[in-house]
């Protein structure tokens, strides 16, 4: 089908009763997922209805492609994010003996002298931080559910934050750690549901939901803010 600029794929399902749902791919293609009986005119019109979304969402996508594009400079007053919250770098003399970089006061820490390997030092403070805090976080919510992983790494993915393998056991990208706790609650989450039911099923949706009702409104500020995690 096409509006005579874009084109978009139909995707019919007996499993879907009424809705119908719109999806743009990581390629910037549509996809409308629909009743196994829904008449192409009200495919057309649902479409219709949705362009604007769709050219706000592509212009989104658009700019922050450009963002995380853009280097990462490591200069005074450039800001990096940790758990929602944004601090600006600050270059430092050393003061006797302390790390490279910190967070303190409101501030990223780095010394002058470590300023050349900025990059990698945020990455293993990220990764510190997250191999902590997230494997707090697991271990909280396994424990309320009754879903217990069989193991829990932190990887370096950009985009794939979080994944359970066969064997249950669980991988969450450090870069995670930028986003706020109940962001980071939502992928654990996600991904221990996956204990339960490994596929994205309608019974997975519905495991998840029990476990977290608002799950929707966090997976919303991560598509809306997946910028965020650029370094």
């Amino acid at each position: 089908m096409a509006d005579g600029t874009r084109t978009y794929k139909i995707i019919r399902s007996k499993n879907r009763k009424k809705t119908m749902t719109l999806q743009i791919t990581s390629e910037g293609n549509i996809v409308i997922r629909t009743p196994l009986r829904t008449p192409d005119s009200e495919i057309e019109h649902f479409f219709q209805s949705r362009k604007i979304w769709i050219a706000k969402k592509i212009k989104a996508r658009e700019v922050d492609r450009e963002i995380q594009d853009s280097p990462r400079n490591f200069t005074e007053g450039e800001k990096f994010y940790y758990l929602g919250d944004s601090y600006p770098l600050e270059i430092t003399e050393p003061k006797g003996v302390r790390p490279p970089l910190i967070l303190t006061h409101g501030k990223f820490l780095l010394t002058r002298e470590k300023a050349p390997h900025a990059k990698e030092l945020f990455v293993k403070w990220y990764r510190n931080r997250a191999r902590e805090i997230i494997g707090d976080r697991v271990r909280f919510w396994s424990t309320r559910f009754d879903l217990v992983p069989t193991g829990i790494t932190i990887t370096s993915a950009w985009q794939r934050y979080g994944s359970c393998s066969a064997q249950n056991s669980l991988s969450f990208s450090w870069r995670l750690i930028m986003a706020p706790y109940e962001v980071i609650d939502y992928i654990i989450i996600h991904e221990l549901a996956h204990i339960k039911e490994k596929n994205h099923t309608e019974q997975f949706w519905r495991h998840l939901e029990s476990f977290m009702p608002e799950y929707k409104k966090q997976r919303h500020w991560l598509r809306e803010n997946s910028h965020m995690f650029r370094l």
